[in-house]
């Protein structure tokens, strides 16, 4: 799967105008300024692809990136925190809900938390709720490159012990966006779940 050849597609602002062409696609998700756009970018390597920002909340549509024919990775607006009103937050989020529980192409989630704060209350939903989905969640634990190569690693371990109980739904890696690291098994889990 060539990821350097992933292109912007559309925008959709309902689950309605989400491509009818698609096959099969992996979202990616996370509380809002957990690095999900970063991430996107890194993985595909292609600068500026996900529109990244410092103000939390930035991605606010579904935005399709075609990766191949009739394939394509869904970058979902953050969940949490964010600086918009309550009406459009509710809105964002019946969007989310429809979309993870009715888009039938959906194979998976690429789940993005920061390293310093995983497992937040929102993350811990996400995964209850996607599992009850049967969509398997692989974890980024962003930003590694902000803790030591222990921390990193002994938080790696905590993350995993406290999601083992569902077990081969849901994998855990540490990812750097600044250090371009974890990025091959980070493709590896996406073209797994794409080649399906």
């Amino acid at each position: 799967m060539n990821y350097n050849s992933v292109t912007f597609i559309t925008s959709a602002n309902k689950v309605s105008q989400c491509p009818e062409d698609s096959i099969a696609e992996v979202a990616f998700a996370g509380r809002s300024n957990a690095g999900k756009s970063s991430a996107l970018n890194t993985i595909t390597g292609i600068k500026g692809l996900a529109k990244t920002s410092k103000t939390p909340g930035r991605t606010q549509l579904l935005n399709f990136f075609l990766i191949k024919p009739q394939h394509y990775l869904v970058d979902l607006p953050g969940y949490g925190y964010a600086k918009v009103s309550a009406s459009v937050r509710e809105h964002w989020q019946k969007t989310l809900s429809k979309y993870l529980e009715t888009r039938e192409q959906l194979r998976g989630i690429i789940l993005i938390m920061d390293v310093r704060h995983p497992l937040k209350e929102y993350d811990q939903n996400m995964i209850t709720w996607a599992i009850s989905l049967n969509l398997p969640i692989h974890v980024l634990l962003t930003k590694a490159d902000k803790l030591t190569r222990g921390a990193a690693a002994s938080t790696l371990l905590q993350v995993r012990k406290q999601l083992e109980e569902y077990g081969d739904m849901v994998s855990v890696q540490l990812f750097s966006s600044l250090r371009v690291n974890g990025v091959d098994a980070a493709r590896a889990k996406i073209s797994e779940w794409l080649n399906d």
